[in-house]
């Protein structure tokens, strides 16, 4: 204990004009740290860096009234209260031009606060205004903490306090507001009240910091931890702890590396912050680049997902050995091994030995695809591409095979019994279940139905809501549908008029002709 007495004593004797710029400096990154966390939120991060930079004017408004309108030197108070005045003037003016023009606020902002900032330093490059102002630019832009008096370090501590205990006291609807502004306006919390709250904090917090540490440590400070600390979790009471603590953290070892290189104290302790964002951006365990690398490298894609299922159906009796997969699927081994593992969790595929079976569902999934995929080819072909190249691309374009997708093309080709190649183009055997109605044009030959609906382009057919009607084979290159109504009338169908009747499907437990089982595929 004697021990550690000595120590503080010597470092007191040796070290003594260092213990002030280390308590301002904590205090500075403390609350800016703090108050941060709700601009990120906001997306207001511009705002803090304007009001920074728009305090000069009012600093040097608050110089020029206390020497020409009570004859004194500026005091630090006045000072204060000029700048907290300049900010709340630059917030007012974004919000006015944001609401009585098309200019967004992002634009407004830098409109303001550089033309405030350029009347601050237009007026002390005035001769006769200058004899008035005492301030340095570069002592204003990036600070001095070496340089702190006891006046500001009691400044500092009463607006920390300030502005600590009124987070504290409004955190909850700080928090609201932040996250959703119109549930909080809803519950009965007064929005606009707590949106200038958290401004006059911003404003005391850069006005009270930049005297002492400049305008790029206190805007670093307010941005930088918070978005670190936004990196790391997603609570917003840890996120406020993580970004103090960070915040601390980055001033006192860009300060000790300060001591140790003899440079100036803001822009090493803003690098030394910036350094520590970087490296929680890439290590971060949820939101960092390696964690989504790592995230995205494990994830299979679809279109692997996809291309197994499309394999194991074209194959005999839906079965597959697991080195057949890995050959028919363009992708590497590790992810094709992965996609199988994921199908067969979401039991689309069963394994057995070194084995890979279709499931009843992947058996639907995987026809659906095939389906798509000779719809594609079909297409292509229409369009004119050449044969050699219509697989390909429609291997491509198969994973466009959402249900809308298809049903628009499938109906856009007239529903097509066969791909170029001849062969069998599947039934969607969701809507030919039975569960659900559809258009008498996409039945097949030896389909059943009851008809539910008769739209006016099918009037003329003479059929009635409630008979059966039998589907025969389409004549005239497809596009005519041949009915048989539960009469033993004969109906001649065009697409449009396929199109206006709408029917249930009546399942069977066979299928003949263009209806064939959707396993039975090549």
């Amino acid at each position: 204990m004697n021990s550690l007495v000595e120590w503080l004593t010597d470092l007191q004797l040796e070290q003594g004009h260092l213990i002030r710029p280390i308590i301002v400096g904590t205090l500075i990154s403390l609350v800016c740290s703090v108050v941060g966390c709700f601009i990120v939120l906001r997306r207001m991060s511009f705002l803090a860096d304007a009001i920074a930079h728009a305090m000069l004017a009012g600093v040097i408004g608050g110089y020029l009234i206390m020497k020409i309108v009570f004859g004194r030197e500026a005091h630090l108070v006045g000072m204060l209260a000029g700048a907290i005045l300049a900010g709340i003037l630059t917030v007012a003016l974004i919000g006015f031009i944001t609401r009585v023009s098309r200019i967004k606020q992002d634009t407004a902002i830098g409109i303001m606060y550089t033309g405030i900032f350029g009347l601050g330093a237009l007026a002390v490059s005035i001769k006769s205004i200058g004899g008035y102002v005492h301030i340095d630019i570069t002592h204003y832009i990036i600070g001095n903490v070496l340089a702190v008096t006891n006046e500001e370090l009691w400044l500092l501590a009463v607006v920390s306090s300030l502005v600590l205990c009124s987070v504290i006291l409004f955190f909850r609807p700080l928090q609201i507001t932040s996250f959703d502004p119109v549930m909080a306006a809803s519950i009965g919390i007064p929005v606009l009240a707590v949106d200038y709250l958290l401004t006059a904090c911003t404003s005391l917090v850069v006005v009270s910091g930049v005297r002492v540490a400049g305008v790029i440590l206190v805007v670093a400070l307010i941005i930088t931890p918070a978005a670190s600390a936004y990196l790391l979790t997603d609570r917003l009471n840890r996120m406020v702890l993580l970004s103090a603590f960070i915040g601390i953290l980055g001033y006192w070892l860009g300060f000790g590396l300060t001591i140790a290189i003899g440079s100036s104290p803001g822009p090493t302790i803003v690098v030394t912050m910036t350094l520590i964002f970087l490296l929680i951006l890439l290590l971060a365990p949820r939101y960092g680049i390696l964690a989504d690398w790592i995230r995205r490298s494990s994830l299979v894609p679809q279109e692997v997902m996809e291309d197994v299922l499309g394999a194991i159906v074209r194959s005999t009796g839906n079965v597959m050995a697991i080195p057949q997969v890995l050959q028919a699927v363009t992708a590497p081994n590790r992810r094709v091994q992965r996609a199988i593992r994921l199908l067969a969790r979401r039991n689309l595929l069963e394994c057995e030995a070194d084995q890979v079976r279709l499931t009843e569902t992947g058996q639907a999934e995987a026809t659906r695809l095939v389906r798509a995929h000779r719809l594609w080819e079909t297409y292509l072909a229409q369009t004119g591409e050449a044969s050699e190249r219509i697989h390909e691309k429609a291997h491509q374009l198969e994973h466009i095979s959402d249900q809308q997708t298809v049903d628009y093309l499938d109906d856009k080709l007239g529903h097509p019994i066969t791909d170029p190649h001849g062969t069998i183009i599947p039934v969607d055997s969701v809507q030919t279940s039975g569960q659900q109605d559809v258009k008498a044009s996409m039945l097949r030959r030896g389909n059943r139905a009851r008809i539910e609906q008769i739209l006016p382009a099918a009037n003329r057919l003479g059929l009635s809501v409630g008979s059966e009607i039998t589907v025969l084979p389409r004549s005239v290159d497809g596009q005519t549908w041949n009915l048989k109504t539960d009469r033993g009338t004969a109906i001649a169908l065009n697409h449009t008029e396929a199109d206006a009747l709408i029917v249930r499907p009546i399942p069977t437990d066979e299928d003949e002709g263009d209806a064939i089982p959707a396993s039975d595929v090549s």
